[in-house]
């Protein structure tokens, strides 16, 4: 199929200075530059409050309705000295700790897993506030009494608590054994208008999330998206007040699928059958609210023709992306077409990220718990000049020539979050059937993007395993950016608790891990011969 069409225009890319991380043994402090930090805008109660509704508003702060397009480059400020303490480690609970009705789920073995890491020396527990589980009926009635359950035992471990906001679905469909799918009142209010769910070129709906071009609009009985978040948050702070900044000692706010600030892959039937890790994916971009401001953003620079949709030519039928008119080297990516369209579609999600940072940061002020949030880690392709996977699939505008991430960062930087990257433990050698995806590549991109804007990191895990291997290279990169005579704060998520954890062969792996993370501290982490086997058998059922 054809492309669109990209005739000449002033519509330039907006080129960051690239930015390259320093091998190991070289790794140099950042200059010791000042960053002015700008006052936080005041927003709008009707905005973020379910007390009144509002329209649209497709800028925060009354600027273009093009989101995305422009921006300067801030440098960083200097970051604190070093403290000297190890990276602390928390581990993920297993997604379905409760139950689709809201209970705690094998107590009992819940209970020893948790004085196990707590003896191990782990820091504290991960646990994602499912919204599909909370308020699952009814809007505006959150039944949080599992999650309280968890909180209580994680104390009486003498456990942080990490709380993960996870405002997206779990599981590929009703078939999947942990499903957690949105809201039953939201799904009602998807099947009413299909426009609420994301959709690509060929009309497959995506409902792992709200599509972003509804963010502000009263589409949820009266509640627009945002207002439904700000709600569900504000419950959880009165719920657990008396646990904030002591137990639960941070809020990952859920930005997008898999809680990530990211678009969706793929169409939900897509999910259940297994897919390559070279496939491209589509654009996210067909429902009427997003169309609309793809539209406005067309006829404001005078292009109309280019306000219809995506690029024809970037299809996920092909797995060489060299191959496709769109994101060969010599593609429409790299014509003004290509900027126009990459920065309204990466521009949405800032915005989306921006109302989300504000919101979160207003409700949880004075609480005492840090604010945090999570990127997605698309490193297929990242080999190519125009990053295909990263553009597809998470709407990232990262390019050999643009550097995508640090406008997210800055954002984050500019309200005080912490970034939660997942790749810590994957190695380039590890890709052999695709020659082209670099995780180390894009890992460094990214950690050197987040030292320039001096933000606090929790790496996290790709994969649940416990070789020596991953192991070594989750402890490489986080001295990579923890080292140094400067340093900003760093901790681990190691995801996620499962059985295999707590074999006894995986648990001394894992001791050993916690050991060197911790900068060998010593830590009574044995199961010995005698207790080892009915302790083991005990959370045989995770």
């Amino acid at each position: 199929m054809a492309a669109i069409a990209a005739p000449p225009s002033s519509v330039a890319a907006v080129v960051p200075a690239s930015c390259s991380w320093p091998a190991p043994a070289s790794v140099s402090v950042l200059p010791a530059l000042r960053l002015p930090f700008r006052r936080r805008r005041s927003v709008s109660s009707r905005l973020y409050s379910s007390k009144s509704s509002s329209g649209a508003d497709e800028s925060l702060d009354g600027s273009s309705s093009c989101p995305g397009i422009g921006g300067t480059l801030h440098p960083a400020v200097p970051p604190p000295t070093r403290s000297g303490r190890g990276v602390p480690v928390f581990v993920t609970l297993p997604a379905d700790a409760v139950t689709p009705s809201g209970r705690m789920t094998r107590r009992k073995t819940m209970g020893a897993s948790f004085m196990a890491l707590a003896t191990a020396g782990v820091e504290g527990i991960t646990v994602e506030c499912w919204w599909g589980i909370v308020e699952r009926e009814t809007p505006g009635v959150y039944d949080w009494g599992g999650y309280m359950d968890l909180v209580m035992m994680a104390r009486r471990c003498g456990l942080k608590v990490r709380a993960i906001i996870a405002f997206h679905q779990w599981g590929t469909g009703p078939g999947d054994p942990c499903w957690i799918p949105l809201p039953q009142w939201v799904l009602k209010e998807m099947d009413k208008e299909p426009d609420l769910a994301f959709s690509d070129r060929f009309g497959r709906r995506n409902k792992e999330y709200i599509s972003l071009g509804c963010d502000v609009l009263p589409v949820l009985r009266g509640r627009s998206p945002i207002q439904a978040y700000s709600d569900f948050m504000r419950s959880f702070r009165d719920t657990f007040k008396d646990f904030l900044g002591v137990v639960v000692t941070e809020i990952q706010v859920g930005m997008g699928p898999a809680g990530e600030l990211t678009y969706p892959f793929c169409p939900t039937e897509k999910l259940i059958r297994a897919s390559t890790a070279a496939e491209l994916g589509e654009f996210q971009c067909y429902d009427k609210y997003m169309l609309a401001s793809l539209s406005a953003c067309a006829r404001n620079i005078g292009m109309r023709v280019w306000g219809y949709g995506a690029p024809l030519d970037a299809s996920d039928f092909l797995k060489n992306p060299v191959e496709t008119g769109f994101f060969r080297s010599d593609g429409s990516w790299n014509t003004p077409y290509g900027p126009f369209f990459l920065e309204w579609y990466s521009g949405l999600l800032l915005h989306h990220g921006e109302r989300l940072c504000i919101t979160t940061g207003a409700i949880f002020l004075g609480t005492g718990v840090k604010i945090s949030a999570k990127v997605g880690g698309m490193h297929w392709h990242y080999g190519t000049n125009s990053h295909p996977t990263e553009a597809t699939t998470t709407g990232y505008y990262n390019t050999v020539i643009r550097d995508g991430y640090l406008p997210i960062l800055r954002m984050f930087a500019r309200h005080r979050m912490t970034l939660c990257c997942t790749c810590f433990d994957l190695l380039d050698s590890e890709e052999k059937n695709n020659s082209r995806s670099s995780p180390e590549t894009f890992l460094r991109q990214l950690l050197c993007a987040a030292r320039m804007c001096n933000l606090p990191l929790t790496g996290e895990n790709s994969f649940a395993r416990l070789d020596d291997a991953s192991l070594n290279q989750v402890i490489y990169n986080s001295r990579l950016y923890y080292g140094g005579a400067y340093e900003t704060s760093l901790s681990f998520n190691y995801v996620r608790m499962n059985r295999n954890l707590f074999d006894s062969h995986n648990w001394n792996r894992f001791t050993r891990f916690m050991r060197r993370m911790s900068n060998n501290q010593t830590f009574q982490a044995r199961l010995d011969s005698r207790g080892s086997e009915s302790f083991l058998s005990s959370i045989s059922a995770l």
